[in-house]
């Protein structure tokens, strides 16, 4: 949050019973150690518990716990290929989550549903930086599309069940995300943690050089997973709008540039390798975070920052990774 800001709470989560949706991913643990620092009560279920997929489970917890408010976080996600091998799974995954969460949380009379989307709802070629409004304005990034028309569909649901029904659910849609929990599994893994493991992998073995995707030419803007968490708790209690909203830093670096810090992270001191028969993606994707700033919050942890914690847990979690 801003120093100074002054933004006049909409609603007040402390004392209340909140689900984290997906707590044992990246995103929801984040949510989980935010919340730890509020007087609420957590509830969570791991996918062997609860699988949000099926509609009378999700109805049946939802109606036992009797949350107040729910941070779905929850979603089948992974990088390029991942999105590409396996868009049945993606596409049906997440929108049968989304429609089981949002009907369970209708019936139980939840207060709020804070649901959480992703930059590649926004058309692949919209004027940069992406502006809310940017939606459904013109085609979608094809690696990643079956992701993003599931994320569409969820923000809508929100939209949707506050103009029927008069809730106050809200969507946030983050940048591109890394921090502690991420995946790096080189096979569907994002951007940072491959980076990440490919220098630690070329660092050991002492290669000359590391393989990039890619020109290295696209630019990209990347949020660190607890400057998320704690934007997600403020606009739990200062946000209360029918429109998406976007989260971000407001700015972005060259994927060159990224590499070069990445690799000064991981203390390898080899080359990049480029290989430019592998896609880009979006040429670009810089959030426009002027909303968010209004209300005043702002991310509080530098790339450089971000990315030598990312690695510290990286290491310190190696042998449970099995890298």
């Amino acid at each position: 949050m801003a120093p100074g800001a002054s933004t006049a709470k909409l609603y007040d989560i402390s004392g209340k019973k909140v689900f984290v949706a997906g707590h044992r991913g990246m995103v929801g643990a984040a949510i989980t150690r935010r919340l730890e620092k509020n007087d609420v009560e957590l509830i969570a279920a791991g996918r062997d518990v609860l699988d949000l997929r099926d509609q009378a489970a999700t109805r049946a917890f939802i109606a036992d716990r009797r949350p107040e408010v729910i941070f779905m976080s929850a979603a089948t996600v992974g990088g390029i290929v991942a999105n590409n091998s396996r868009p049945a799974e993606f596409l049906y995954d997440n929108l049968a989550m989304e429609c089981s969460v949002f009907d369970a949380a209708l019936r139980a009379d939840v207060e709020r549903v804070v649901f959480l989307g992703s930059s590649c709802i926004y058309p692949k070629f919209a004027e940069q930086p992406l502006r809310e409004e940017a939606l459904l304005t013109g085609p979608l990034e094809p690696t990643n599309e079956w992701y993003a028309i599931a994320k569409i569909a969820g923000l809508k649901l929100a939209e949707a069940y506050r103009r029927q029904y008069g809730r106050r659910d809200i969507s946030a849609m983050p940048t591109n995300l890394y921090g502690p929990g991420d995946n790096f599994n080189l096979q569907n893994s994002h951007v940072i943690p491959a980076l990440l493991r490919k220098a630690h992998d070329a660092k050991l073995a002492g290669a000359a050089e590391m393989s990039v995707w890619g020109t290295g030419e696209v630019r990209r803007e990347f949020l660190y997973v607890e400057d998320l968490a704690d934007a997600l708790v403020f606009l739990a209690e200062r946000y209360d709008d029918a429109g998406h909203i976007n989260v971000g830093v407001g700015e972005d670096v060259r994927i060159r540039d990224l590499v070069s810090e990445v690799m000064r992270a991981v203390g390898y001191d080899g080359a990049a390798a480029y290989d430019t028969s592998k896609p880009d993606g979006t040429p670009r994707k810089l959030m426009d975070v002027s909303k968010l700033s209004a209300l005043g919050w702002r991310a509080s942890t530098s790339l450089q920052d971000g990315l030598a914690k990312s690695y510290t847990w990286f290491l310190d979690n190696a042998d449970a990774l099995r890298v």
